[in-house]
């Protein structure tokens, strides 16, 4: 039985993904290093940290830890700034509706996400009191694929990681969830994302929780 719920935050609850690839574009620039589309798909889910990793090893640079730092500050920067004016008119479809209707019917809701800026973001929405756990990136330190996030989700809210359904918007969240033995929502389209075991536009496709995870996530 299903009695969680865990969502991510960029590209699922709020659209800062641009925001991230915004700031993520700059540094690459400033490094001289190609960025794109492609690029930043890669990094969906992804810790600050380690999205660096990857830019700098496409790039083929090496940097010292102090450099990285360096560059890290400035990416965050770049970021807070863009976020500064977010408004709760920038949820996406569906999000409020679900979280309400879904806490109405008992179920626990949770943020798995490997954002730092995830507590700031929820205040600003006027989301922040909507969860009975917050997990990010100042909690765990390991990037999804890994299954940290969501595992320590399951453990605060004090129940097992089958009895937890995800929704995520990036491949190594989906992957992420399956490693952690959950359930998964994508939300998206079918064509960039696989292993969920059901891929939704967006959460305004969802107007019955109870049915929709009994017709499509325990199906079986």
């Amino acid at each position: 039985m299903i009695r969680a719920l865990i969502f991510d935050l960029d590209g699922v609850i709020v659209d800062t993904a641009r925001y991230h690839f915004i700031a993520w574009k700059k540094i690459a620039e400033s490094l001289k290093i190609p960025f794109g589309e492609i690029e930043n798909e890669k990094l969906k889910g992804v810790s600050r940290i380690d999205s660096l990793e990857k830019i700098l090893n496409w790039g083929g640079i090496t940097l010292s830890k102090k450099e990285k730092k360096y560059w890290l500050d400035i990416k965050n920067e770049f970021y807070l700034d863009c976020i500064s004016q977010i408004s709760p008119n920038e949820l996406l479809p569906g999000v409020s509706k679900l979280i309400e209707e879904s806490k109405q019917c008992g179920f626990k809701i949770a943020l798995g996400s490997a954002s730092k800026n995830a507590i700031p973001i929820l205040k600003k929405v006027n989301l922040i009191n909507s969860f009975d756990e917050i997990v990010d990136g100042t909690i765990v330190s390991l990037s999804k694929p890994n299954p940290e996030v969501f595992l320590r989700g399951a453990e605060l809210l004090n129940l097992l990681p089958e009895q937890c359904l995800v929704f995520e918007d990036a491949q190594s969240g989906i992957f992420a969830a399956k490693n952690a033995q959950m359930k998964c929502v994508a939300i998206g389209n079918t064509f960039n994302l696989e292993g969920a075991e059901i891929v939704i536009e967006s959460l305004e496709e969802i107007s019955d929780i109870k049915l929709f995870i009994s017709e499509y996530i325990l199906k079986e």
